[in-house]
């Protein structure tokens, strides 16, 4: 389903749904046993989307591992999302419960499957990663958790979600996201007798660092030398231009791409650039490259690696330089550094975690324009926040990343 169906469908239908079951769950709550609050015991997140904010979820989903171990701890999500969870170490593979979007038809059959099988395996914790979306919490109660963890509004105008949660956390526009996604994590293990939640210091710890195999780094390698003919002399540089039409507010424009590549490959004699991307973006990314005009020193492999293939090439790599979108949350997950470009976005609840990650904006007066409460759609036709960070801007960081780089073995 396409990013404006699902916006209308949680808009007409969600209001109307979360209306019902918030009457139900008052119903509810009337006969619910007052005995002392007891923690969950099987915990399941509800991440549909966003690979890239999975990682942002890492120290959410290392919390509910800590209590109640991994083989207790599940997530539902699309199905296309599926690759980072195969990365991240936290879910066992069955444990990882897939629904596919691929039409209204399809997801609800998956949805009821998906739902029957949560009610089976008894899981009496569940925590809505999905921010102020109707349809997430609607699914976040049908799950049959008793114990259920999620946003509200409280005196706040917004999204309509009912009273659909046990535990109500505000919505932190202030915070990190991996805090407040470990905060979600955190108050279900709290009697939920605090308004709002929680009454608690959450602070994230260092990210999981992803170690490639020895065939990870073979099959990188011998696509590099397949490409440019010979193995790398000097460092590495990853530009990820997000050639689709997915993001294009958050796209820097292609002649700043161009112009950085033609500067990194003058300024360093022995350097490859390789431009990266997912399938959907190798025409564009291969555009690029011959615009750059390089030949045999800047590359595309948009469209050519798995995602293990990615985080392999990361770890081989010195630096990437992309928009905020996936790869910028993937590459925290290793020891490259990251030029990450923001516009519409803030790097204040979204920038990439970890060492030698710097976040850039132009910092205009309408920036940012996207968020929670607009489903990340906004009115904007001229992305001047993107447009006004500079290749000079962005030269300048490479270049000091560069120097800290510390070369990895392409063995």
């Amino acid at each position: 389903m396409k990013p404006e169906t699902i916006r209308l469908l949680d808009l007409i239908v969600g209001k109307p749904v979360c209306a019902a079951l918030t009457a139900v769950e008052n119903i509810r709550r009337l006969f619910r046993s007052r005995a002392p609050y007891t923690p969950p015991r099987r915990i399941l997140f509800v991440k549909l989307i966003e690979m890239g904010s999975s990682v942002l979820a890492s120290a959410a989903f290392e919390e509910a591992v800590r209590q109640v171990g991994r083989a207790n701890v599940f997530i539902l999500l699309f199905a296309p999302n599926r690759p980072i969870l195969d990365i991240l170490p936290y879910f066992p593979p069955e444990n990882i419960i897939t629904v596919r979007e691929t039409g209204l038809g399809v997801f609800a059959k998956d949805m009821i499957t998906a739902l029957l099988r949560i009610r089976r395996e008894k899981i009496d914790g569940a925590v809505d990663l999905e921010g102020l979306t109707r349809s997430s919490a609607i699914i976040t109660w049908l799950t049959g958790a008793p114990r259920r963890a999620g946003y509200r509004n409280f005196t706040a105008e917004g999204p309509y979600r009912g009273r659909l949660f046990t535990h109500e956390l505000n919505y932190g526009f202030h915070r990190h996201v991996s805090e407040t996604f470990l905060a979600l994590t955190r108050a279900l293990f709290h009697a939920p007798d605090q308004v709002p939640m929680l009454k608690d210091v959450v602070k994230t710890g260092p990210l999981p660092v992803f170690s490639p195999s020895g065939e990870d780094l073979r099959s990188v390698r011998e696509k590099i030398r397949a490409l440019s003919g010979r193995d790398p002399r000097g460092p590495i540089v990853l530009l990820n231009p997000n050639c689709s039409d997915l993001l294009p507010l958050r796209r820097w424009p292609d002649a700043s791409f161009v112009e950085l590549g033609r500067r990194i490959l003058d300024e360093q004699p022995e350097s490859l650039v390789i431009l990266t991307g997912a399938p959907g973006e190798q025409a564009g990314a291969e555009a690029l490259v011959r615009e750059i005009n390089r030949p045999g020193r800047c590359l595309c492999l948009a469209g050519q690696t798995t995602l293990r293939e990615v985080f392999a090439l990361y770890t081989l790599s010195a630096v990437l330089v992309t928009n905020d979108s996936g790869p910028g949350h993937f590459a925290s997950l290793t020891p490259i550094g990251e030029v990450v470009l923001f516009g519409p976005e803030t790097p204040q609840l979204y920038g990439p975690l970890g060492a030698r990650k710097i976040a850039l904006t132009a910092g205009l007066a309408c920036s940012p324009c996207v968020n929670m409460l607009n489903h990340r759609f906004s009115p904007c036709r001229d992305a001047q926040c993107m447009k006004r960070i500079t290749p000079d801007e962005v030269l300048a960081h490479v270049r000091a990343l560069l120097e800290t780089h510390k070369p990895a073995p392409l063995t």
